[in-house]
């Protein structure tokens, strides 16, 4: 992970610069570059953006991105999966979904995810991983994920910015609205080929 502090950067400047591969965040006046997915954070977010999509766009009650830039509270973040229901998806007036989702003044929808998931690569700081997550609620998002494959554990953050450890058989809680149901065990049997 390469943590960039620019004094004279502001968020402003920061979404002007050229995106960068992984995607770079800036969070706290710090540009911070993600780690280049491997296997298993990939597995992981396939998995997941198919399973919550498979249940939740035929219905238009939801959405699932991977990857996708965020920008809300003073912040720029990019996570593994940013889920949005289907009504504050951020469109264009001809319908078209928009490029960027970002706060607009003119716009009446706020551009934090509903469900952000979090898949911890070895080199990241689960403190900053977590932190996105507590901000997220803070700002709105109903629920966070945090994996940790190496233990095979979810943190799971309420929109009351209440933390909690799932692991093997625990039913994972999911935002309402949607009918998934998944355990950490199953989520990380997904692991295996």
């Amino acid at each position: 992970m390469t943590i960039t502090a620019v004094k004279s950067t502001t968020l402003e400047e920061f979404l002007l610069l050229p995106e960068t591969k992984p995607a770079s965040e800036f969070i706290n006046g710090q540009i911070i570059q993600k780690p280049m997915p491997q296997g298993e954070h990939s597995q992981l977010q396939i998995e997941l953006c198919e399973n919550i999509n498979q249940l939740t766009k035929p219905q238009k009650i939801a959405k699932a991105f991977p990857e996708l830039r965020c920008v809300f509270g003073g912040i720029a973040i990019v996570p593994d999966i940013a889920v949005f229901r289907w009504e504050r998806i951020p469109r264009l007036p001809s319908g078209r979904i928009a490029n960027r989702f970002e706060t607009y003044p003119d716009w009446a929808i706020e551009t934090y995810p509903d469900w952000a998931i979090e898949i911890l690569s070895p080199d990241q700081r689960y403190k900053l991983v977590l932190a996105k997550l507590l901000h997220c609620a803070e700002y709105g998002t109903e629920m966070g994920w945090l994996l940790d494959a190496e233990d095979e554990s979810i943190l799971v953050v309420d929109r009351d910015r209440r933390v909690r450890e799932l692991k093997n058989s625990d039913r994972l809680p999911v935002i309402t609205g949607i009918d998934l149901e998944l355990t950490a065990a199953e989520v990380f049997s997904w692991l295996s080929l």
